[in-house]
C-alpha cells in the first residue's frame, strides 16, 4: 500500500520536472530567435563594427612599429595614419578629376542639352539614334512636377548625410579598437578555463594579423590595377582610359565579381571605338587578371586569408544573397574569420604556429 502510494506521489514530481524542461527549452529558444532579429535589425552596425576592427587591424603594425622605433603615442600615430589617408585620397583627387572631368565632357559633348536641339538632331538623325532621341523626346513630354523631384532628392541627401555617418562611426571604431582590443581579449580569456586561454589569445591574434595583412595587400592591388589598365587602355586607344582604368581599381575590392564587370564594361566601351580596341581592352584585362592570381596577388597578399577561389566564389554569393551587395565586402574576411576558427577548434591547428602574412610590417608589430 505504501510503496503504491508512493509511486503514485512521484509520477506528479516527474511530470512537473518534464514541464520545467519543456518551458526551459521553450524559452531559450525564443531567446535565441529574438537575440536573432534584434542583430538582424541592427546588421548594418554590426556590419559598420566589423569594418571597425578591420580598419584597426590593417593600421596597427604601423602604429606599433612609430611606437617603438620613434616613441610615437598610439593616439598621434592613429591620427597618423588618417591624415596619411585623407592626404592620399587628395591627391589621387586632384590626379584624377581634372581628366576625368573633360573625359565626362567628352562623352557627354554631342547630347542635346535644349528641347530644340533635341528635336533638330531627332530630325537630322536615323536609325536606332533615330529611335532613342526620339524615345527621350517623348519622355521630356512627360516630366515630373516640383514635388516629385524634391522628395528623391530629400531622400538622396538623408541616404548621403547617412553614409556619412557611418563612415565616421566605422573609423572611431578603429581608432577606439586599437586601445581596447587586448582589454576585450582580457575579457573573453577570464571566462574560459585556463587550459583554453593561451590558444583563444593566439587565434584572436592570428585572425586580426590576418585581415590587418589583407586590407594593406588589398590598398596595394588597387593602386597596382588602377595604374596599369588605365596605362594599357591609353595605349590601346580606349575611349574614357582613365575613368575605366580607376573604376578597375575600385572594383577591385568586390572580390571576382567586381573585374569581370570592369572587363565587360572595358569590351563594351572599346566596341565603340573598333572592334580592334575592345579586343585589346579584353586582353588587357584578361592578362593583368592572369599575372595577378597567379604571381602578384600571392607575393603581395602574401596568402593572408589562406582562401581557395572557390571558397571566395561561394562566400560572396552567400553573403550578396543573405544580405546585399554592400555587404559582399565583407566576404572574404568573414569567410577568413571561419576559417581560422574552424582550423582551431575542428582540425586542431595550433594558432601559434600558423605563418603570418609580413607585408609592410612584421609581425610582430601587429601583436601590440
Amino acid at each position: 500500500m505504501g510503496l503504491h502510494h508512493s509511486l503514485r506521489g512521484d509520477k506528479p514530481l516527474a511530470m512537473s520536472g518534464t514541464a520545467r524542461r519543456a518551458a526551459t527549452a521553450t524559452l531559450v529558444a525564443l531567446s535565441i530567435v529574438v537575440a536573432a532579429l534584434a542583430l538582424w535589425k541592427i546588421k548594418a552596425v554590426i556590419a559598420l563594427l566589423f569594418l571597425g576592427f578591420i580598419v584597426a587591424a590593417a593600421m596597427r603594425p604601423g602604429v606599433e612599429w612609430l611606437n617603438r622605433r620613434a616613441r610615437v603615442p598610439r593616439g598621434a600615430g592613429v591620427l597618423i595614419h588618417y591624415c596619411a589617408l585623407l592626404g592620399a585620397i587628395a591627391l589621387l583627387l586632384w590626379l584624377i578629376v581634372p581628366r576625368a572631368l573633360s573625359q565626362v565632357e567628352q562623352a557627354i559633348g554631342t547630347v542635346p542639352t535644349t528641347s530644340s536641339q533635341l528635336r533638330h538632331q531627332a530630325s537630322h538623325s536615323s536609325g536606332i539614334k533615330h529611335e532613342i532621341l526620339v524615345a527621350v523626346q517623348k519622355r521630356l513630354k512627360k516630366l515630373p512636377s516640383i514635388g516629385d523631384i524634391v522628395h528623391p532628392v530629400v531622400s538622396a541627401t538623408k541616404t548621403a548625410f547617412e553614409i556619412l555617418i557611418g563612415i565616421f562611426f566605422m573609423f572611431a571604431v578603429g581608432a577606439y579598437w586599437i586601445f581596447e582590443r587586448d582589454r576585450a581579449i582580457g575579457l573573453v580569456q577570464s571566462m574560459l578555463p585556463r587550459r583554453h586561454r593561451r590558444v583563444t589569445r593566439d587565434t584572436w591574434l592570428l585572425i586580426d594579423q590576418k585581415l590587418g595583412g589583407f586590407v594593406r595587400g588589398e590598398l596595394l592591388l588597387v593602386l597596382f590595377v588602377a595604374v596599369v589598365l588605365s596605362f594599357a587602355f591609353w595605349l590601346d586607344g580606349e575611349p574614357y582610359w582613365l575613368l575605366i582604368g580607376a573604376a578597375a581599381g575600385v572594383f577591385e575590392v568586390v572580390p571576382i565579381i567586381g573585374p569581370l564587370l570592369v572587363g565587360i564594361v572595358a569590351v563594351a566601351v572599346g566596341l565603340t571605338a573598333g572592334w580592334q580596341t575592345a579586343l585589346g581592352a579584353g586582353i588587357a584585362v584578361l592578362a593583368l587578371r592572369q599575372l595577378e592570381d597567379l604571381f602578384i596577388a600571392p607575393r603581395v597578399l602574401g596568402h593572408a586569408v589562406g582562401l581557395s577561389p572557390l571558397v571566395v566564389l561561394v562566400s560572396v554569393t552567400a553573403i550578396g544573397i543573405l544580405f546585399g551587395g554592400f555587404y559582399v565586402l565583407l566576404a572574404i574576411p568573414i569567410a577568413a574569420v571561419l576559417s581560422t576558427l574552424v582550423d582551431v577548434v575542428v582540425r586542431d591547428v595550433d594558432p601559434a604556429e600558423e605563418d603570418v602574412p609580413p607585408l609592410l610590417f612584421p609581425a610582430k608589430d601587429a601583436e601590440g
